[in-house]
């Protein structure tokens, strides 16, 4: 029979073959248990108190200590040293916590100590009940005088004395929240994070709503959609790109601050800032407009970052120990004007598509299907994008790339558009919203003029959309945040490792 791998501190990588035949013993352990009538899988265990709980009240403890404190606790074995009468074992509770639990013959009797040593692995759910105590060594411990399996594990940890590999932390991250606390740190970190951006636009008397995931008619976005099938309606149906075409229909309706954190997804390329499926905000204020919604949005940012912060400010700090600041008043600066003075030549709204396109030649710069706004972003990112370093609002975008936006109030060709950039990438957009129905069907006929033309990502008529729009929205500004992206700002780390479980080939 094939026999389980030694237990110890000092736990080796496992071979696939050995890994395999690990299986095979603690399922012949498991099968074992049930024929002796332990079960290896209880509908429960008779916990009193949290293996956290019991370290924060019995903090300084002299060595060889007894309290008198019997506890009922239970978590996974990570550590395991089977000695003749007395074993040890450490066990880690979901947060992170642990404590020694010690199991000798004296305190659990020759049968159970044996059954100890033959049923429990590494890995293992269990259940403890005994004395809080410490150690001759001083080590915090439960003295246990009975144990029960609470979940049998039929394959092996990984070696957590060292580092797991970036293709089992986002394949399997089930096992990384088991040995990296770096793991479960950014899970509270998104927690605090929608927690502390919910609470900043309840201070401004915003309501969140939910919006459809599945349209007959993808838009709000300029990106290309996964299609899907309804059975039930016998209909093509898109998984959204974005929320924001239902989100004026509520403002036309008359809830006039409204938000949504929830899913989207975009049928594009994957890397360390793209996801396929992506968390996104998006939030509207009528009566405001560009300039109205970058204040929010400095402030929703600002806001995460002290919730998250180490001191209660707005410096946070990477996972490599770098501190970023996201304090202050943030710059705003002008997309034309800084990509001029980036260039070395003049470029306005006005300049051709020809002038632009010879530029982008001498550059190296390719630009799809080109107009005087692709050119010109796509311009903007090659001399301007990787110099900024802090938070900025990049503002007054062309009026071909963005068919949402309202018209700039006193900069002909161009819209009341900016993109916030932190870190060297887009985190946010802004506007100020097209409220003229006139021009934004005629926006989406140009839209759809650039699909045949062959933009996939382009835009097309909605008709719903805009019947809402001829009821009247109110002058409006909005924004929408990849929530990812604000972990990647407020961690320094890329969009996977930020994504619970991230969609991976």
């Amino acid at each position: 029979m094939a026999t389980e791998q030694p237990v110890g501190a000092a736990q080796t990588e496992l071979t696939e073959a050995e890994a395999s035949e690990q299986q095979q013993v603690r399922r012949e352990k498991r099968d074992r248990m049930l024929a002796e009538g332990h079960a290896p899988y209880p509908l429960d265990v008779p916990i009193t108190t949290t293996i956290a709980e019991v370290v924060a009240d019995n903090q300084g403890l002299e060595a060889d200590t007894q309290t008198g404190k019997i506890v009922g606790l239970a978590g996974r074995v990570v550590h395991l040293r089977n000695t003749g009468k007395l074993c040890f074992a450490a066990i880690q509770a979901g947060d992170g916590s642990r404590i020694q639990v010690m199991v000798s013959l004296a305190g659990v009797g020759e049968q159970s100590l044996a059954k100890w040593k033959e049923f429990v692995d590494l890995g293992d759910q269990i259940f403890v009940h005994g004395e809080v105590i410490t150690s001759r060594r001083g080590e915090l411990s439960a003295m246990v005088d009975e144990w029960r399996m609470a979940s049998k594990a039929l394959r092996p940890l990984p070696n957590l004395h060292s580092e797991l590999s970036e293709e089992t932390r986002v394949r399997q991250r089930y096992l990384d929240l088991i040995a990296r606390p770096a793991a479960r740190e950014m899970v509270l970190t998104r927690a605090k994070t929608n927690a502390s951006m919910r609470a900043t636009f309840a201070a401004h008397g915003f309501v969140e709503v939910e919006t459809p995931m599945l349209q007959t008619l993808h838009g709000g976005a300029a990106a290309r959609p996964f299609i899907t099938h309804s059975n039930a309606f016998d209909t093509e149906l898109y998984l959204r790109i974005a929320p924001e075409l239902y989100l004026k229909r509520a403002l036309v309706g008359g809830l006039e601050r409204v938000f949504e954190i929830n899913r989207n997804f975009r049928n594009e390329g994957a890397d360390s800032t793209h996801s396929p499926e992506f968390a996104m905000l998006e939030s509207y204020m009528a009566y405001g407009d560009y300039n109205t919604i970058a204040d929010l949005t400095q402030e929703l940012v600002q806001n995460a970052a002290k919730a998250v912060s180490k001191d209660g400010s707005a410096v946070v700090t990477w996972h490599d120990g770098t501190e970023f600041d996201l304090g202050g008043e943030w710059p705003r600066i002008s997309m034309y004007e800084s990509l001029s003075e980036a260039a070395g030549i003049t470029i306005t709204p006005e300049t051709s598509v020809a002038d632009l396109k010879a530029l982008a030649d001498r550059e190296g710069v390719e630009v799809h299907l080109p107009n005087h706004g692709k050119l010109i972003e796509e311009l903007w990112e090659h001399f301007v994008k990787d110099s900024l370093v802090g938070p900025t609002f990049v503002m007054d975008f062309p009026v071909e790339t963005s068919p949402l936006t309202a018209a700039h109030r006193t900069k002909p060709g161009c819209v009341e558009k900016w993109d916030l950039y932190v870190r060297g990438f887009e985190l946010a957009t802004g506007y100020s919203e097209l409220i003229d129905p006139v021009d934004q069907r005629e926006r989406f006929v140009e839209q759809a003029r650039e699909g045949a033309r062959g933009d996939v990502e382009a835009m097309r008529v909605d008709e719903e959309f805009l019947t809402a729009l001829e009821h009247g929205m109110p002058p409006a500004g909005g924004m929408g945040m990849g929530v990812d992206r604000l972990l990647m700002a407020l961690t320094g780390l890329g969009i996977r490792e930020t994504v619970l479980f991230p969609l991976v080939k």
